[in-house]
C-alpha cells in the first residue's frame, strides 16, 4: 500500500516540483485558495498520479484538523512536505509571522498526532533564518510563536521590515524542528528543516526582472556560480522522505549552492 504525502504550498513553484518528484506516493496536495487546489490536483491527475487535494488556511487551527481528517481518511500516512509560506515582498509583518512561523507550529502540533515509524514532517525555513544570531530576548518568542505577545515580542528586533521578519520566522521554524524532534522521535517519526538558497521560482524569475542587479550579485556570491532550481529542492525532499535518510532527524538542510558563509561575511 502506498504511503500518503500531504504537500502544503502545493500550487508554488516548489510545491509543485515536489509533488512532481514523488510519484511513487498517494498525494494529498493543499493550499489556500480551492481554486489552486483544483488546478493543481487536476494537472497531476492528468499526468497518471494518485493524488486529491482539500483547501486549507495553515494560520487556523480548525482548517487544519480538517486537512488532518481528510489525510487520515486517504490511509496510510507516511509524512508530510510544508512549503507553503510568503516571503518579505508580502509587505505586512504580521501577516510574516504567522504564515511563516504560527502556520509551521500548528502543522507541527497537529500531524505530531499522526506521526509514527517510518514518518518524516519536512518543514521550509530559508538560508536567510541562518544569519539570524541566537538570542534568548527573542528566541523564546521564535520558539512559542502561538504564546500570547510572541509577535509583539520579535517585531521589537525587524526594525518594521517585512524582510528582516521572514528571517526571524525562518529562524524560528529551524528551532521548531529542534524543540520537537526528540518529541516526534519517541513514536519513531521524524522531522527535518530545509533551508533553500536563491531558488528560480516563478516569484524569484520576477524579482530577477524587478532587481536585476541584486539577483546577479547573489549568484556571483554563490559558490556554484548559479541560482537554484526547484528540482534542486525536490530531490532533496524526495531523499529526506525515503528510507535512505532514515537516521536524520531535528537537523537543518541548507540547500544554497555554498552562499550562506559568503552572504554571512557580506552582511
Amino acid at each position: 500500500m502506498k504511503k500518503t504525502i500531504v504537500i502544503t504550498g502545493a500550487s508554488g513553484g516548489i510545491g509543485m516540483a515536489c509533488a512532481n518528484a514523488l510519484k511513487e506516493y498517494k498525494l494529498v496536495l493543499t493550499d489556500y485558495a480551492d481554486s489552486a487546489v483544483k488546478k493543481v490536483t487536476d494537472q497531476f491527475s492528468q499526468q497518471g498520479f494518485d493524488v486529491t487535494g482539500i483547501a486549507c488556511d495553515i494560520t487556523k487551527k480548525e482548517d487544519v484538523e480538517k486537512l488532518k481528517a481528510f489525510v487520515l481518511k486517504e490511509g496510510n500516512y507516511g509524512g508530510l512536505v510544508h512549503t507553503a509560506g510568503v516571503s518579505g515582498s508580502a509587505q505586512d509583518l504580521k501577516k510574516v509571522f504567522d504564515i511563516d512561523l504560527v502556520g509551521t507550529d500548528i502543522i507541527v502540533n497537529a500531524f505530531y498526532e499522526l506521526a509514527k515509524e517510518d514518518t518524516a514532517v519536512i518543514l521550509f525555513s530559508s538560508m536567510m533564518g541562518h544569519v539570524v544570531p541566537p538570542n534568548p530576548e527573542y528566541d523564546d518568542a521564535l520558539r512559542n510563536p502561538q504564546q500570547e505577545g510572541a509577535y509583539n515580542k520579535v517585531a521589537l528586533f525587524v526594525n518594521s521590515d517585512a524582510d528582516t521578519m521572514y528571517n526571524f520566522a525562518k529562524r524560528g521554524v529551524q528551532l521548531l524542528c529542534q524543540d520537537n524532534a526528540m518529541r516526534y522521535g519517541e513514536k519513531g517519526g521524524r522531522i527535518i528543516s530545509l533551508s533553500p538558497g536563491v531558488i528560480m521560482t516563478p516569484m524569484a524569475v520576477k524579482a530577477a526582472e524587478e532587481h536585476p542587479e541584486t539577483m546577479d550579485r547573489m549568484k556571483k556570491i554563490t559558490a556554484l556560480n548559479r541560482n537554484g532550481t526547484p528540482e534542486d529542492i525536490s530531490d532533496v525532499v524526495q531523499f529526506l522522505l525515503s528510507d535512505k535518510a532514515r537516521f536524520i532527524s531535528g537537523s537543518d538542510i541548507l540547500v544554497d549552492g555554498g552562499i550562506l558563509p559568503q552572504l554571512i561575511k557580506s552582511s
